[in-house]
C-alpha cells in the first residue's frame, strides 16, 4: 500500500498548482484525477481567460509554474470602472500601488499546461476515481481505480479535495453550503478593437449585471458579459453583425469599434460557500469550498490563496516533524485563511445586488460611493489591495517569500 503525505482528488488548476507546489518542496503528493489530461473536458483546456491577481502570480511563481505561463500573460496596469448612463466611475492604477501590475490575464488552457509540465515530482493517476475511503484517527485509507479497472489503494495523511463546484466529496460527505442562484449566466467570447489599450481592464456596470473586458495578448479582450438566464441563450444565437451591435450598445466606444467576435459560451453563476471545509484528515479547497461571480474577477484568486495557505501549514507541520494532516495543522490552516473566503464572498455578492437594484436612491448611493473611491487614494489603495489579494492573513507564498 502506497503511503502519502497529501492525497489530492482533482487535478484542475488549484488542486495541480497545490501538487506542483508541495512535490517540488518535497513532499509524497499524490494527484488523483478524473479526466485525462489530454481530454479537451479536462479543467486546465478551459478556453476562458482568467484574470490573476498580482498575489496569485506571487503564488504561482512560488509553486513554480509563473515562467511557463507569462508569456502568454497580458499585465492588467489600470482598471478603469463604471456605471453605464449613470455618472459613477473611478480607476485603479498599478503605479499608485507601486507593483508591476494590479494582475494578469491569462487563458486557462496556458495554466493548465504549465501544471502539467509541472508534476514530474508527484505521482499523478490519471484518469483514476475515488471508489471509498476510511478516516483513521493517523491517517485516511483510499480506494481508487485507474485505467483498466484496477484498483489501488493508498494511505494518505491527508486527503484534499479540489475537485470543482460540483464536489462529489463535499456531496457525499455533507458539507453545510451556502448557496445562491443568481439566475443569471456569464456570456464568455472574445472580440477584436479598433483602438485596443494594451493594459487597461474594464468593468461596467449595467442594470443587467455586469459586463468586463479584458486586455489579451495581440489586442484582443475577453469579454465576459453577465446576463439575465432567461435571455442569455437568445443573446448568444445572435450572428455575429447583430451580437456586435448589442456588445457595443452596452459598452460604448472607449476602444471604438468592436470586431471579430469568438465562440460564445455560456456559464450559470451561482454563489456556493462552504463555511467549514475541515473535517479531519479532510480539506475542502478552491471551487469544492466557495464558488463566486465573476464581477471583480476572483474566484481562482481565492482558490490560489487557499493552495498557499494549506502548501505552508503542511509542509511547516512536515518540516518540524509533526503531521499535515493532525487538528493543530488543519486548525492553523483554518488561522491563517481567516474570513477571507466570507469576505470575498459578501464583496462580490454586495456588487452584484447593488448594481443591478432599480431603486433610484440605491443608484445615487452606488454612484457617489464610485466618486468617493476616484477622490480618495487612500479608499483606492485599500480596494486594490484586496483584489490583488494583499489583505489579511497573507499565506508567504503570496508575499514572494518563498515556501
Amino acid at each position: 500500500m502506497s503511503e502519502y503525505d497529501l492525497a489530492i482528488l482533482g487535478g484542475g488548476l488549484v488542486g495541480g498548482s497545490l501538487a506542483c507546489a508541495l512535490g517540488r518542496a518535497g513532499l509524497r503528493v499524490c494527484l488523483i484525477e478524473a479526466v485525462s489530461f489530454e481530454a479537451r473536458e479536462q479543467p486546465g483546456h478551459d478556453e476562458r481567460v482568467l484574470a490573476l491577481s498580482w498575489g496569485s502570480r506571487r503564488i504561482l511563481e512560488g509553486a513554480g509554474l509563473w515562467p511557463r505561463i507569462e508569456a502568454e500573460a497580458e499585465p492588467i496596469h489600470q482598471i478603469q470602472v463604471s456605471d453605464r448612463g449613470r455618472f459613477g466611475c473611478t480607476r485603479l492604477d498599478q503605479r499608485e500601488e507601486g507593483v508591476e501590475a494590479l494582475g494578469y490575464v491569462v487563458p486557462a488552457w496556458r495554466i493548465g499546461q504549465a501544471v502539467q509540465a509541472g508534476l514530474e515530482a508527484v505521482e499523478s493517476l490519471c484518469p483514476a476515481r475515488l471508489v471509498g475511503f476510511r478516516v483513521g484517527e493517523r491517517q485516511v485509507e483510499l480506494e481508487v481505480t485507474v485505467a483498466g479497472g484496477e484498483s489501488r489503494l493508498l494511505r494518505t495523511a491527508l486527503l484534499v479535495a479540489a475537485d470543482g463546484g460540483e464536489s462529489a466529496l463535499r456531496q457525499r460527505l455533507g458539507f453545510r453550503l451556502i448557496e445562491r442562484d443568481y439566475d443569471q449566466d456569464a456570456l464568455i467570447t472574445t472580440i477584436q478593437p479598433d483602438r485596443p489599450r494594451p493594459g487597461v481592464a474594464f468593468e461596467r456596470f449595467t442594470d443587467t449585471g455586469p459586463l468586463a473586458f479584458l486586455p489579451m495578448t495581440g489586442g484582443r479582450y475577453s469579454v465576459v458579459w453577465t446576463t439575465p438566464a432567461s435571455a442569455s441563450a437568445a443573446l448568444a444565437e445572435l450572428d455575429d453583425s447583430a451580437f456586435l451591435a448589442r456588445l457595443q450598445d452596452r459598452f460604448g466606444y472607449r476602444l471604438g469599434g468592436l470586431h471579430q467576435p469568438g465562440r460564445r459560451i455560456l456559464y450559470p453563476l451561482r454563489l456556493r460557500l462552504v463555511p467549514d471545509p475541515v473535517r479531519p484528515r479532510l480539506v475542502l479547497i478552491g471551487n469544492a469550498a466557495h464558488t463566486l461571480h465573476p464581477v471583480a474577477g476572483q474566484g481562482l484568486n481565492l482558490g490560489l490563496r487557499d493552495l498557499a495557505a494549506l502548501a505552508q501549514v503542511t509542509l511547516d507541520a512536515v518540516r518540524s516533524g509533526g503531521d499535515p494532516g493532525a487538528p493543530a495543522t488543519l486548525e492553523a490552516y483554518r488561522r491563517l485563511r481567516g474570513r477571507d473566503p466570507f469576505d470575498m464572498v459578501r464583496v462580490t455578492d454586495f456588487l452584484v445586488r447593488a448594481f443591478t437594484h432599480p431603486w433610484e436612491p440605491v443608484r445615487c448611493a452606488r454612484d457617489l460611493g464610485l466618486l468617493g473611491l476616484d477622490l480618495l487614494p487612500a479608499a483606492r489603495h485599500a480596494l486594490a489591495r484586496r483584489f490583488m489579494g494583499l489583505t489579511g492573513n497573507i499565506p508567504r507564498l503570496a508575499r514572494g517569500v518563498p515556501l
